[in-house]
């Protein structure tokens, strides 16, 4: 609508107004990454980890058995998944670019690829004792930590409930939910919560909702350079982890409490995590840095792997 500086100089001074509106106690920080045309798939081996001949390791945790990968060298950074997402669900090049200076351990969820369900109810605390089960069977006293989407939500619980074993975190295109978030449209919620079809049919229904229609349309052969999701997810551990979404009660009120680093980082075209539930973030927590990436959806990471990865390995960097 309006020509690319005209819209810059808008969007600047809208944020300009919000801080003085926000007054001293927010720290209300944006920046607009302006990435058109970045490659969303390596092109040389060199640019990516190769997750595949990675070995998988599983370690006993309360009553679950957890599937892990770990490499890299460096400080410890966890990365926590999304909805229905397997450990090798992340971008090639952030995972890359993490092991560069980091030890990177990734993970399946409860009920999710080779980790069993165990007996313990399916919820987002439940996720976040989980995953400090599985630092402290690893013998790490201390990670960074980042969660997209579900995996926000378990950050946010793993920071406020176990704040000594968490760093930097970092919480990409997710929410405090509760009755103060902002939900996606009706028109989102029915496709995500559809249950008919298999588990696998249910991932790939709403696999399109992750990016824009106009990004879609520039890259038709994008869901080729997506790691693959296997049948690795059975229907009732999917309900089980759906529900643990639409249940949880959320944590607007309790951010205050949260002391650590915190970068938040979201698309503007994210349909299922609003931006709008960022922002509520980013005010939420003290201190916060947010980062908004024009574009993109709710996987961001996928499209503009270079300005996602620079962003947050820049955050991480001591």
């Amino acid at each position: 609508m309006f020509p690319n500086n005209t819209f810059m100089i808008v969007i600047v001074l809208i944020v300009l107004f919000n801080i003085l509106l926000s007054g001293p106690d927010i720290n209300f920080t944006i920046i607009f990454a302006l990435s058109n045309g970045e490659k969303h798939s390596p092109t040389r081996e060199s640019d990516f980890i190769d997750m595949i001949n990675i070995k998988t390791n599983v370690v006993r945790v309360g009553d679950i058995d957890i599937a892990y990968k770990m490499f890299g060298s460096g400080t410890p950074v966890l990365l926590i998944n999304e909805f229905a997402a397997p450990m090798d669900f992340w971008d090639p090049i952030l995972l890359k670019e993490l092991s560069t200076n980091h030890t990177v351990i990734v993970f399946d969820n409860r009920g999710i690829g080779n980790t069993t369900s165990g007996e313990k109810h399916f919820s987002i605390k439940q996720f976040a004792n989980d995953t400090a089960g599985l630092l402290e069977a690893l013998k790490i006293k201390k990670a960074d930590v980042i969660g997209w989407s579900m995996g926000g939500m378990i950050v946010q619980e793993l920071a406020l409930a176990y704040p000594d074993i968490v760093g930097r975190l970092v919480i990409s295109s997710s929410t405090c939910g509760g009755f103060q978030s902002k939900p996606p449209t009706q028109e989102v919620l029915m496709l995500y919560a559809n249950p008919l079809g298999s588990s696998l049919e249910k991932i790939h229904r709403f696999l399109p909702l992750l990016f824009p229609l106009k990004w879609r349309t520039q890259n038709v052969d994008y869901l080729k350079s997506i790691p693959k999701i296997p049948n690795v997810v059975s229907d009732e551990a999917l309900n089980q982890q759906l529900n643990a979404i639409i249940d949880w009660p959320g944590t607007c009120n309790q951010l205050a409490n949260v002391e650590h680093p915190t970068l938040i980082i979201v698309g503007t075209e994210d349909v299922f995590a609003v931006p709008a539930n960022s922002v509520l973030l980013n005010e939420r927590i003290p201190g916060s840095r947010l980062v908004q990436i024009e574009g993109g959806g709710h996987g961001l990471m996928f499209q503009y792997p270079d300005t996602f990865s620079r962003n947050v390995n820049d955050f991480l960097s001591p």
